[in-house]
C-alpha cells in the first residue's frame, strides 16, 4: 500500500486492484486497461503518471514549503463551527429569494389557497433525507453518473484509505463521477461525493486518494444535512436565475423582444423595492431585496474560501504535499498558468480559486 506522498504506485494488497498508469490512445489519458496475471486485476503499470505530455511532471516542491504530512490530526472545533456558520450564511440569500419566488407563484394562484404552496414547499425539506431523492438530485441537477464496476474497483481501495484517515465511515457516503477535465468536482450536498473523470483516469492511486480526501473534506464539520437542506431550498431561486439568464440571452439575440420583457421585469422589481422601502418598518427586507446586486461576489468569495478550507482539511489528514503535486500535474497537462486568467470581473465572480491560490493556502497551513 502506498502512502499519500508517494507519487508512484505499485501493486497493492489482494482485492484492492493494481490500477497503474500507462500511455493509452491520444486524448484518453494515461490510465488504460489491459489484461494482467491471474488474480491481479486488469490494471498494470507500464510508465509513470502524467507521461505523454510535452513536459514531465515537475519535481516535488522543497519539503520545507509544504505542510506537514503527519496525518491523523483532527480539525479544531472552532474551525468546524466557522465552516458550518459560513455554509449557513451563504444559504440565507438563496432561501430568501426562493421564498420570494414561491410566494409569487402562490400569489398567481391566489393567496386564499396559494399559501398551501408555500407551506408545502417549507415542509418539503424533509424529503431530501430520503436516499432516492438525494440520488435524483445528484443525477439530474448535478449531472453526475454512478461509477461502472471497473471504476468502482479503482475507487474503493483509495476511498477506504481516505475515509480511514479522516475517521469516518466509508459506507456513509456515495461516490459519483462528474464528466469534467478539472482537478476537483463541483462541491455536492448531503452524502454525495463526486470525483472528476480526469482525476479518475489520469491520477495514480496516491494522488487520487488525496483528491478524494479533498472532496470528502467538503462534507466534514457537521455540514452534511445543512448543505443538503440549503441546496434544496435554493432550487426555486436557481430556477429563477436560469430564467433571468435566458432573458439576457434573448435580449442579445432579439433586442426588441428581450428588452421589452427585461424592462417590464425591471420596472416591477423597482416598484416592489420602493413599496418595501415606503411601507416597511424595518430595513431588513429592503436589504434582502438588494441581495442580487450584493450577494453574487460575496457568495463567490465564500465558495473560493470553502475550496481552500477543504484543501487545508485534506492537508491536516496528511495529503498536503500530494495535493500540491496534483495541482502542478494538472497545470502542466492542461498547459495553463498557475494564476487565474481573465478580467477582474471574472476573477471576482469565480467560485473556484486559482491553482496558485490553492498552493499558497496549502503552504500557509503548515
Amino acid at each position: 500500500m502506498t502512502g499519500p506522498n508517494d507519487p508512484t504506485d505499485h501493486n497493492g494488497p489482494a482485492g484492492q486492484g493494481p490500477w497503474q498508469p500507462h500511455n493509452g490512445p491520444a486524448g484518453q489519458g494515461p490510465w488504460q486497461p489491459h489484461n494482467g496475471p491471474a488474480g491481479q486485476g486488469p490494471w498494470q503499470p507500464t510508465e509513470p503518471p502524467y507521461s505523454g505530455g510535452p513536459n514531465p511532471l515537475p519535481p516535488p516542491p522543497p519539503r520545507a514549503q509544504l505542510p506537514s504530512d503527519g496525518g491523523g490530526r483532527s480539525e479544531p472545533r472552532g474551525r468546524v463551527e466557522i465552516s458550518a456558520a459560513t455554509a449557513l450564511l451563504s444559504a440565507v440569500p438563496w432561501f430568501f429569494w426562493s421564498f420570494v419566488v414561491v410566494s409569487w407563484l402562490a400569489g398567481i394562484v391566489g393567496f386564499g389557497w396559494g399559501w398551501i404552496i408555500v407551506v408545502l414547499w417549507v415542509l418539503s425539506g424533509a424529503v431530501v433525507f430520503l436516499r432516492p431523492v438525494e440520488d435524483l438530485v445528484a443525477r439530474y441537477l448535478f449531472r453526475l453518473r454512478k461509477p461502472t464496476l471497473v471504476e468502482q474497483q479503482r475507487l474503493m481501495p483509495v476511498w477506504q484509505q481516505a475515509t480511514g484517515r479522516a475517521g469516518v465511515d466509508a459506507a456513509k457516503y456515495f461516490l459519483w463521477i462528474q464528466e469534467s477535465d478539472e482537478v476537483n468536482a463541483s462541491p455536492t450536498p448531503g452524502h454525495t461525493v463526486a470525483v472528476t473523470r480526469w482525476a479518475l483516469y489520469t491520477l495514480p492511486g496516491s494522488h487520487l486518494e488525496a483528491v478524494l480526501a479533498h472532496e470528502l473534506s467538503h462534507h466534514l464539520g457537521g455540514r452534511t444535512w445543512l448543505s443538503l437542506l440549503s441546496f434544496w431550498y435554493s432550487i426555486p431561486a436557481r430556477c429563477a436565475l436560469i430564467a433571468v439568464r435566458a432573458i439576457v440571452r434573448l435580449m442579445r439575440a432579439v433586442p426588441a423582444v428581450g428588452c421589452a420583457i427585461g424592462g417590464f421585469l425591471l420596472i416591477a422589481y423597482v416598484g416592489i423595492l420602493l413599496a418595501v422601502l415606503t411601507f416597511g418598518k424595518s430595513l431588513t427586507f429592503p436589504l434582502l431585496f438588494l441581495t442580487p446586486f450584493v450577494a453574487p461576489p460575496i457568495l463567490a468569495w465564500l465558495s473560493r474560501r470553502d475550496v481552500k478550507q477543504a484543501d487545508r482539511r485534506a492537508a491536516a489528514m496528511g495529503y498536503g504535499a500530494t495535493l500540491v503535486q496534483v495541482f502542478y500535474g494538472w497545470q502542466m497537462q492542461h498547459q495553463q498558468t498557475l494564476g487565474r486568467e481573465g478580467s477582474r470581473r471574472s476573477q471576482l465572480m469565480s467560485s473556484t480559486p486559482s491553482v496558485v491560490e490553492r498552493v499558497q493556502a496549502l503552504e500557509g497551513s503548515r
